[in-house]
């Protein structure tokens, strides 16, 4: 169970928060010739950069051949960025083994799900669960450790590079089945108790020990779903073990150093909130333009954001993993242009990394660090920008940071971010259950849980993370899209709590075996409604329901539920099958939502929500959004026309104006 946990101070005074945001770039001095190094260096600090990222790719430069160590030029290479006033931030280098070390270990590599090894020749080539590979992982984090450890250059330290990236957290190689049965038999101490929780009763799939149960890949038909989910959690607990290792090392050697690793946007492969209980920072690699690309709008609104990116996944993540920190977050990546590695690689809208930047501090990012320094002009990122261009004239985006670095001497220092009225639950093992039964193809949590937030963004509402071992003090407003797996505890402490709470459609449905519960869904919610959910639909794209909810009609699709409550009864199902059923119920102090609302539904939903819980609100703000740190209050405008911003009469403008006009930004007090 993850239990609350208070954060331990590993890292000196002197590192805490800084008292205005830092900028920063990610460098390769192994990629360009030694000449460049000292004018690069110049360059960065002239730009306003206090934050240099090296190194978490070098290893391959760090020790060319099995024990032979060119230490060298990284130690050349720190002391110029140090020299020149820069602050390092030192990456393990164990997301890109070498090739010597694969030729010696193939089995460090990992295996996809159709059996087949993922091989050498990009990067995040090996298993999490290869004992040769934490070894070796360990081995040179130590080497690097022990050389660094106490450089008065090397600030922070970055574990590995990107966990999950190019779907990597799942292999199904050898060493991942050793691992797998060895994780069962500390979780279930008898193969009985598997037996039971997974159910194998059903199409005789009883197993007679530990030693028989194979990884959940190239079946028939899928697998049993708490074996699935039981595949993720040990995959996730194989990332936690594999960082925590790291974690370890650097602590020994760099006492006082922080330690961050740069998650991932749209990843819930493993528990952030676990990886994040290690280190003292979360960062996270911010690009919006394939986010876009790969999200959750619509063909026609991701053609109308096409140059800007959506308007709430980038601060949703800011958000997320400020929870993940407990408080510290920086961006590690800012896209500063068009990138390589999406279907479609569209250039922002000029100003946008500019309005990036400031939406990432006005959401509690305390640095921002642009991915890269110079655009490559080889290999498979070419097509990747860079703060220069390859000959190293400045591009856009180096315009758009010197800027910022200009704006930030306007604004007061030592703002901080509060907490907010309003909290959405994540829950990783919720979003493993929906995954493992998604009873749709069309369901999907992250999507759902990302138009909830916006809802509440354009209703100009800030918003925090929490999980289900948050702190819940202080909060008016709990709202949770998706909790499938609802711990007892949570929602005990959350009915104890000042809080009310809004629950999205399966919520409670599943206990933590991947069962029905036993009274039927909604489970531990019960504590919090009279409510019994006795069918579930998931429904086609070209069917949508109809709900009366006051007297409007409103459209609802993916999902219904038909349920049985003494609950008052909020809004109703229209239509010809179970009309005038509840589509949402409540009392006091909790409601529940039997359907998939979307769009101005939605937004009629949660804004009434927000009122019944006594948040202030303010009408629709469209294409702009509202973000707030300390007495510090910003305007983002997404759209294609000039908006007035909702400042008070008395306001004061430190950047932009009233009228804010597209892919421009406004900071003001009150």
């Amino acid at each position: 169970m993850h239990m609350p946990l208070t954060k331990p101070n590993h890292f000196n005074a002197d590192e805490q928060a800084a008292d205005m945001l830092e900028l920063g770039v990610c460098y390769y001095p192994e990629q360009w010739p030694r000449a460049k190094w000292e004018e690069d260096a110049r360059r960065m600090v002239e730009l306003g950069l206090a934050w240099v990222r090296i190194g978490e790719f070098a290893w391959a430069h760090i020790e060319p051949r099995p024990g032979e160590f060119h230490w060298e030029w990284m130690d050349e290479a720190i002391e110029v960025l140090g020299l020149a006033g820069l602050k390092v931030i030192l990456g393990t280098p164990t997301a890109a083994p070498p090739k010597w070390l694969v030729d010696r270990h193939p089995d460090i590599l990992p295996v996809d799900a159709k059996g087949v090894v993922r091989k050498f020749g990009a990067r995040r080539h090996y298993c999490f669960s290869s004992r040769r590979y934490r070894v070796e992982s360990a081995r040179i984090v130590e080497a690097m450790a022990g050389r660094y450890g106490n450089n008065p250059f090397v600030h922070v330290w970055q574990t590995d590079n990107e966990y999950g990236d190019h779907d990597t957290i799942y292999s199904y190689s050898d060493e991942a089945q050793r691992a797998f049965r060895e994780w069962l038999a500390a979780r279930y101490g008898t193969v009985e108790e598997l037996n039971r929780a997974w159910g194998t009763s059903f199409w005789a799939m009883h197993y007679n020990s530990f030693g028989e149960v194979d990884l959940p890949y190239n079946l028939v038909e899928e697998p049993s779903p708490t074996h699935l989910v039981d595949f993720m959690r040990f995959s996730s607990d194989q990332v936690v073990s594999f960082n925590k290792a790291q974690v370890d090392i650097i602590r020994r050697h760099a006492p006082g150093r922080p330690v961050t690793h740069n998650f991932m946007n749209q990843n819930t492969d493993f528990d952030h909130y676990k990886v994040g209980d290690d280190i003292d920072i979360a960062s996270w690699d911010v690009y919006p333009m394939g986010g876009l690309i790969n999200g959750r709008l619509s063909a026609e609104d991701k053609a109308r954001y096409l140059r800007v990116g959506d308007p709430d996944q980038t601060a949703f993540h800011h958000d997320l993993y400020r929870a993940v920190g407990r408080g510290r977050v920086w961006v590690m990546e800012q896209q500063p242009g068009p990138v390589n590695w999406a279907t479609h690689n569209q250039s922002p809208a000029d100003g946008m990394v500019r309005l990036w930047t400031w939406l990432a501090y006005a959401h509690g990012v305390d640095m921002v660090s642009y991915f890269r320094w110079r655009q490559a002009p080889f290999a498979q990122e070419q097509f990747h920008a860079g703060l220069l261009l390859p000959n190293s004239a400045e591009d856009q985006g180096y315009l758009e940071v010197a800027q910022v670095a200009a704006e930030m001497k306007r604004l007061p220092k030592g703002e901080l971010r509060g907490r907010a009225q309003v909290a959405i639950v994540l829950d990783y093992e919720s979003r493993f259950a929906t995954r493992a039964l998604p009873q749709g193809r069309g369901y999907l949590a992250s999507a759902i849980a990302l138009d909830w937030y916006c809802a509440v963004s354009r209703l100009g509402v800030d918003v925090d993370f929490i999980g289900q071992h948050s702190d819940l003090n202080g909060y008016k407003l709990v709202l949770a899209p998706d909790l499938v797996i609802a711990d007892p505890a949570f929602v005990t402490r959350l009915a104890a709590s000042g809080a009310k709470a809004m629950f999205g459609p399966r919520s409670g449905s599943k206990t933590r075996d991947m069962h029905i519960p036993e009274g039927l869904p909604p489970g531990p919610l019960a504590e919090l409604l009279d409510l019994c959910v006795t069918r579930v639909e998931s429904l086609p794209d070209f069917h949508r329901e109809t709900v009366l909810y006051g007297n409007t009609s409103h459209r609802a699709g993916a999902w219904r539920e038909t349920v049985r409550t003494g609950e008052k009864v909020l809004a109703t199902f229209e239509g010809d099958y179970r009309t005038g059923s509840p589509a949402m119920v409540g009392n006091d102090k909790a409601r529940y939502l039997a359907t998939l609302a979307q769009g101005d539904f939605l937004l009629k939903l949660i804004g009434d929500t927000l009122t019944w819980a006594g948040v202030e609100t303010l009408p629709d703000l469209g294409d702009l959004r509202i973000a707030r740190r300390g007495k510090l209050n910003f305007a983002f405008n997404y759209g294609s026309a000039t908006a007035s911003v909702p400042a008070a009469s008395d306001a004061t403008f430190l950047v932009g104006g009233r009228e804010l006009d597209p892919v421009d930004v406004a900071i003001w007090t009150e």
